[in-house]
């Protein structure tokens, strides 16, 4: 009996330690999950003009890549380019190169202002892609594609 509890014990322990290494190894897989991936705007905090109005046939994309450490995507209405840096859970978005297409409506510049301030990237519980400015959330992305 003493070593039917024992044993039982001894694996309740294992199985217990076991998943602990998992969520460690999810918890790592998770912070980076935001790199090479395609995210498309559901959300844009701090504009007069309601999302849809801003954005009303094309919402907007963006896309790290880790290797090259560049983001792009669409605005929307232009092509974008440029590079960032990426130290301890911190974004620093660098200059942006777009195409010169004429936007009506404002919601490209809404786009790139809110991308100059915005600094820390999570993965909410969802899977989106939130960017916070300090600790609130001011863009909201869903995944569209993994590259």
């Amino acid at each position: 009996m003493k070593k039917t509890i024992v044993a039982m014990l001894l694996f309740g322990l294992f199985l217990f330690s076991s998943c602990c290494t998992q969520k460690k190894a999810d918890d790592k897989k998770a912070s980076t999950s935001f790199f090479d991936t395609t995210w498309e705007l559901e959300y844009l905090s701090g504009t007069r003009i309601a999302f849809e109005g801003l954005y009303p046939e094309v919402k907007p994309t963006l896309i790290l890549n880790e290797k090259e450490m560049t983001y792009g995507g669409n605005s929307s209405c232009n092509a974008y380019t440029g590079s960032f840096t990426f130290n301890n859970n911190i974004f620093q978005f660098g200059e942006t190169t777009r195409t010169m297409r004429y936007c009506d409506g404002g919601g490209e510049e809404a786009f790139f202002g809110m991308l100059k301030k915005v600094s820390k990237p999570v993965i909410d519980s969802d899977g989106k892609l939130l960017l916070l400015m300090d600790d609130v959330p001011m863009m909201r992305f869903k995944k569209v594609a993994k590259k």
